[in-house]
C-alpha cells in the first residue's frame, strides 16, 4: 500500500480527468468543454489542466475498449514491457502515467480529480484511496460543507495491503467525484451542474490552501517616553486583517489627533490587528508578506490515437 501524506508544499499542478468510462457523460462532456475552453479551470496560484482520460472509449460511448481504464494503474501494467498487442487501456494508462506521474515519484502532479457517474443511485460520492491521504480527506469534508442539505459521502475503496490502481492514484493526491444515478451514455442536467459546481468547489479549496502569509515585522502602537500609549489604531486600519497595507495609509491616530502614516516601502498585509493580548508585548499588529506561487502554462496533453479497427 502506498500512503500519501498531506502535501508539505502548495499544489502547482492539477488534473481534472473526465471519460476515464467512456459512457459517463457528465465528466466526459466537461473535459471535452474545458478542453475548448480551460479558463474556467484556472486559479492565481496554480495550473488545473483538463484530460480526456479515454478516447477512444469516449468516440465509441463504451465503459472501455479492451479493459478497465481504472484498473490500470498497477506496477504490473506500468512497467510491463510494451507489446503491440496489449490492450487500449493499459497502453493509454502507461500514457497518462507519463503525463501526470510517473506515479510515487516526485515528478507527478500534485492532485488529480477524476469525474464519473454511476448508474446506482449513489448521489454525490467522494471516492479516495484510503484516510492516509489527509489532503484528500481535508477536501472531502471542505466539499460535504458547501451543500449540508445534500448527502456527500465518502468511499474508501482500498484495501489494507492492496496496490491503489485507479487513475488519480498516478498524482500526490487525488480525488474521484462519483454522481449518480445517471444511465450510460445519458447526460442528466442536474448532475452536469452538481459535478460542475463541485469542481470548482475544489479548485477554489486548493486556492486556499496555496495562499499564506509570512510574518515580516511586528509594529508596536506610538508610546509616550513613559511608555504609555500616546495613540490608538486607526480606523481606516481598523478591523482589515489581511487586507493590503499601502505606503502612505494612516496606521495610527494620535490622542492629539494626528494621523501616523505606514512609512515602508511595499505593500504588506497586517494581521492580529489590535489583539488585546498582544498589548503587553508590545506589539499593535504584525505585518506580513503574502506569498504566492505562480507556475508557467502546461503543455497541452494529446488524447492518445484511436486503436486501429
Amino acid at each position: 500500500m502506498c500512503s500519501r501524506p498531506e502535501p508539505p508544499e502548495p499544489l502547482r499542478r492539477v488534473a481534472v480527468v473526465g471519460g476515464t468510462h467512456g459512457n459517463e457523460m457528465s465528466g466526459v462532456c466537461l473535459a471535452r468543454y474545458w478542453l475548448r475552453a480551460p479558463g474556467e479551470l484556472q486559479r492565481p496560484s496554480f495550473s488545473a489542466v483538463p484530460v480526456l482520460a479515454n478516447p477512444a472509449a469516449t468516440a465509441a460511448c463504451r465503459r472501455y475498449v479492451d479493459c478497465d481504464l481504472n484498473r490500470a494503474f498497477t506496477s504490473a501494467f506500468l512497467t510491463a514491457r510494451a507489446h503491440p498487442d496489449d490492450p487500449y487501456e493499459v497502453t493509454r494508462a502507461r500514457e497518462l502515467n507519463q503525463l501526470l506521474g510517473p506515479k510515487a515519484s516526485g515528478q507527478a502532479f500534485d492532485f488529480v480529480l477524476d469525474l464519473h457517474n454511476t448508474t446506482a443511485s449513489m448521489g454525490t460520492c467522494l471516492v479516495a484511496e484510503s484516510s492516509h491521504d489527509v489532503f484528500a480527506m481535508h477536501l472531502c469534508h471542505h466539499l460535504q460543507l458547501q451543500s449540508p442539505e445534500l448527502p456527500c459521502r465518502v468511499f474508501l475503496y482500498q484495501l489494507p495491503g492492496e496496490e491503489s490502481y485507479s487513475v488519480h492514484s498516478v498524482a500526490k493526491s487525488g480525488l474521484g467525484l462519483e454522481l449518480g444515478p445517471q444511465p450510460q451514455g445519458v447526460l442528466r442536467a442536474d448532475l452536469l451542474a452538481r459535478m460542475r459546481a463541485l469542481v470548482a468547489a475544489a479548485l477554489d479549496f486548493i486556492q486556499l490552501f496555496n495562499q499564506a502569509y509570512r510574518k515580516v515585522s511586528s509594529v508596536d502602537f506610538p508610546r509616550t517616553e513613559t511608555g504609555d500609549l500616546a495613540g490608538t489604531v486607526h480606523p481606516q486600519l481598523q478591523d482589515r486583517d489581511f487586507e493590503p497595507l499601502r505606503p502612505g495609509a494612516p496606521i495610527f491616530q494620535m490622542f492629539g489627533g494626528k494621523d501616523v502614516l505606514y512609512e515602508g516601502e511595499s505593500t504588506v498585509y497586517p494581521v492580529f490587528i489590535n489583539e488585546a493580548a498582544y498589548y503587553e508585548k508590545g506589539i499593535a499588529f504584525f505585518q506580513t508578506e503574502k506569498l504566492t506561487f505562480s507556475v508557467p502554462a502546461l503543455p497541452g496533453l494529446a488524447p492518445a490515437p484511436s486503436p486501429a479497427p
